[in-house]
């Protein structure tokens, strides 16, 4: 009996120890678990807090990504209430050709970023207009153009994209239509990537923006938007009313790689061209 009185007990106490190992264990995992929660971002990518804010399809020009979903793929700004490109209706004024233009060669620095090709200018070129100085940050092409005069293309549009010290955008548009060859444009032609890749400087080549300009200054001004996400307002937009002209083939060497990367125009609302 003593014996048997000893082997409950022994059975007792090691029943307990195994429900207190199994009990301490379900804590420490817990405990374990918060430690590690707690030590991560709040803005970490979930699979399912957050997928929601996770855009299923890149913007582009075409089908889901096109421009009509653009606000919803994560832009919410390209539904606002001044945005580009726009119709120039008739009877518009011109404004007097007021830009003063100090551009310099720039080494050719020249990108396919899978929606345009696009130039990033050297430093210390510049455009003064409305009292301030905007610095040329970059230029790229757009085929149809993006702007329309009384509702009619023209076969591409570049776009020179300036930013001012006070963080300000002014973008000077320059429609595009067929003629000679136009040697101004040859240096960025000549050096086009075909496929979407990193940026590429062409040593030895150099590209002036001021002789990529028509000889008619006279511009239409309006306040609007980027054209492609994340469509920004607040740009000055200073649209060319005479328009360069390139060979066929030089427009259809870029039509070759982009033919349809143009926004479509956007309602005026209540802007007025100044």
């Amino acid at each position: 009996m003593p014996t048997t009185r000893n082997n409950v007990k022994v059975f007792a106490l090691m029943g307990i120890f195994i429900i207190s190992a199994i009990l301490m264990s379900g804590c420490t995992d817990e405990i374990d678990n918060k430690d590690v929660n707690d030590t991560l971002p709040e803005d970490l990518p979930g699979e399912i807090e957050h997928t929601e804010d996770v855009p299923e399809h890149h913007w582009g020009y075409e089908g889901e990504g096109g421009p009509e979903n653009w606000a919803e793929l994560g832009y919410p700004e390209c539904s606002g209430y001044e945005q580009s490109p726009v119709d120039i209706p008739a009877g518009t004024l011109l404004h007097n050709a007021d830009i003063t233009f100090n551009y310099n060669p720039s080494e050719l620095t020249i990108v396919n970023n899978g929606h345009s090709i696009k130039v990033e200018y050297d430093e210390g070129s510049s455009i003064e207009v409305e009292n301030n100085t905007f610095q040329l940050l970059q230029l790229h092409f757009h085929s149809l153009s993006e702007n329309t005069i009384m509702g009619e293309h023209s076969d591409m549009e570049m776009h020179l994209v300036h930013q001012s010290n006070e963080s300000e955008y002014a973008v000077i548009g320059v429609m595009i239509e067929s003629g000679p060859e136009n040697n101004a444009y040859a240096p960025v032609w000549e050096h086009i990537p075909v496929e979407m890749g990193d940026v590429q400087t062409i040593r030895g080549t150099n590209v002036n923006a001021v002789d990529m300009l028509p000889e008619n200054l006279t511009y239409y001004r309006f306040d609007g938007s980027f054209t492609t996400p994340p469509c920004t307002e607040g740009v000055k937009w200073f649209l060319m009313s005479t328009p360069v002209e390139l060979s066929t083939e030089q427009i259809h060497a870029f039509k070759e790689i982009y033919s349809n990367n143009f926004r479509p125009v956007q309602p005026l609302n209540a802007r007025e061209f100044y």
